[in-house]
């Protein structure tokens, strides 16, 4: 008996498989998701009416917004960091102009021994 092709009584029941659904990865901007995490922290909305108008799960939702709790310091160490690059690109560069002038005088040095 073929379970796809059942009959009952005088009616005939079809059985349909269902393909199982390839679900694709949606990705969101990172404005998007802090325009969303805004409205929940600023109570314009709560989690389940951005959930809702979003169409995201609540536990994504949640997610940005310990991620966003999280880095929030980073935005005031902003400075501090660019000021320590600043610091290292200086340095890096004031080695680079003493070792071509150690290259130079070795080349002179080698020049002027290789000449006797």
């Amino acid at each position: 008996m073929d379970p796809k092709n059942w009959t009952v009584g005088k009616e005939k029941i079809m059985i349909q498989k269902r393909e199982p659904k390839m679900s694709k990865k949606r990705s969101y901007t990172p404005e998007f998701k802090a325009r969303v995490v805004l409205e929940i922290i600023s109570q314009q909305k709560s989690l389940t009416q951005a959930s809702r108008e979003h169409r995201v799960r609540d536990s994504v939702i949640s997610r940005w917004k310990q991620e966003f709790i999280d880095r929030s310091p980073q935005v005031f160490e902003h400075g501090k960091m660019r000021d320590e690059r600043d610091q290292r690109i200086a340095e890096l560069e004031r080695m680079v102009g003493r070792l071509a002038m150690e290259l130079e005088i070795s080349k002179k040095v080698s020049n002027v021994l290789n000449s006797q």
